[in-house]
C-alpha cells in the first residue's frame, strides 16, 4: 500500500521539547504514515530552533498560543505551567489536542465543555502507565475502588512543591518513604510534574476525588514504579509497571514519549486495538 502523500497527511504541531516532545518530533521527521509534523513551539523558542536544527525537515518554530493556527493535532508536552498558553487555543480553534499534563487538565476540565462546543477533541495518552482499557471497561459497570500506588527514586520528587512547603529533604534517603497519601485530584496538585499517571488514572475510571494515590521515595528503586489495584464488580485485577527514567529528566519515563507516538499513530491506522 502506498503512503499517504503530503496533501493526505494530518498535520502536528508540538508544544514542548524536552524529554517528550523531542523523541516524538524526531518519530514524525523520521517518517510516520499519514502525519505531518508542521510546527513546534516551547518556553525557551531559541533553544527550540537549535533542537530543531537536527531534523531532516525542519519546521517553524511558534509560540505557544499560536500553535493551532498550524496544525491539525497540537501535543502537548510542555510543563504544566504553560499548559493553558497550548490547551485553551487548540480547543478554542477545534483541534485534536492531546495532552500528557494530565495533572493540569484536572484543574481546567472546562476545557471538556468548551471542546464540546467548538468540536474539538482532548485526547490523554496512557503515558507512563498502563491498562487504562481494562480501567475504562470496568467502569462501564461498578467500580468499588482504584488505588495507585507510586515508588520512584529521591531524585525523581526532589524539588516537587509539596516536599518544599513541608521542609520535607530526601537528600541521603536511606529507607522508603510515603511522601503522599491521599486522592488523587490532591496528589496533581502537590505534585504537577509527577502524577500525570495519576490524573489519567482518575479519569479513567471513577474520577480524581475517589481515586486514593499513594505516593514513595524509594532509594532502593532505579525505575519509576506504578502498581494499579481495582475492585469492581466486573473483576478484581492487579498490575504493575517499571518505567526507565529518561535520561534527560528522571521525573519522565522513557515509555510517555512513546506512547504518544502511539496515541498519534492510532489516529491515522486503518486497525486499532484496545478498548
Amino acid at each position: 500500500m502506498d503512503e499517504p502523500t503530503a496533501s493526505t497527511n494530518l498535520s502536528v504541531a508540538i508544544g514542548g521539547l524536552g524529554a517528550i516532545g523531542l523523541p516524538v518530533a524526531r518519530r514524525l521527521d523520521a517518517g510516520i504514515g499519514g502525519l505531518e509534523l508542521t510546527a513546534v513551539s516551547a518556553r525557551n523558542r531559541t533553544a527550540a530552533q537549535d533542537r530543531i536544527a537536527e531534523l531532516r525537515r525542519p519546521v517553524p518554530v511558534v509560540p505557544l498560543d499560536r500553535l493551532a493556527e498550524h496544525a491539525a493535532i497540537v501535543v502537548e508536552c510542555a510543563p504544566a505551567a504553560v499548559f493553558a498558553d497550548v490547551a485553551e487555543s487548540a480547543v478554542a480553534a477545534g483541534r485534536t489536542l492531546v495532552t500528557v499534563s494530565v495533572g493540569a487538565l484536572l484543574a481546567r476540565m472546562d476545557l471538556v465543555e468548551r471542546a464540546k462546543a467548538t468540536g474539538a477533541r482532548i485526547i490523554v495518552p496512557t503515558g507512563a502507565l498502563l491498562g487504562l482499557d481494562a480501567v475504562r471497561a470496568a467502569a462501564e459497570g461498578k467500580i468499588v475502588a482504584v488505588t495507585l500506588i507510586t515508588r520512584k527514586p529521591p531524585a525523581g520528587l526532589q524539588g516537587a512543591p509539596y516536599l518544599t512547603q513541608r521542609g520535607i529533604d530526601l537528600e541521603g534517603l536511606t529507607a522508603p518513604l510515603k511522601v503522599f497519601d491521599g486522592p488523587a485530584s490532591a496528589a496533581a496538585e502537590a505534585f504537577p510534574a509527577n502524577v500525570n499517571v495519576a490524573a489519567a488514572l482518575a479519569l479513567a475510571g471513577i474520577g480524581p476525588d475517589r481515586t486514593t494515590v499513594e505516593l514513595w521515595a524509594d532509594p532502593g528503586v532505579t525505575r519509576n514504579t506504578h502498581t494499579v489495584e481495582v475492585e469492581a464488580d466486573s473483576a478484581r485485577f492487579s498490575m504493575s509497571i517499571e518505567g526507565i527514567p529518561s535520561a534527560d529528566n528522571p521525573r519522565t519515563g522513557r515509555l510517555t514519549p512513546l506512547s504518544v507516538i502511539a496515541a498519534l499513530r492510532r489516529l491515522v491506522s486503518p486497525l486499532q486495538v484496545g478498548t
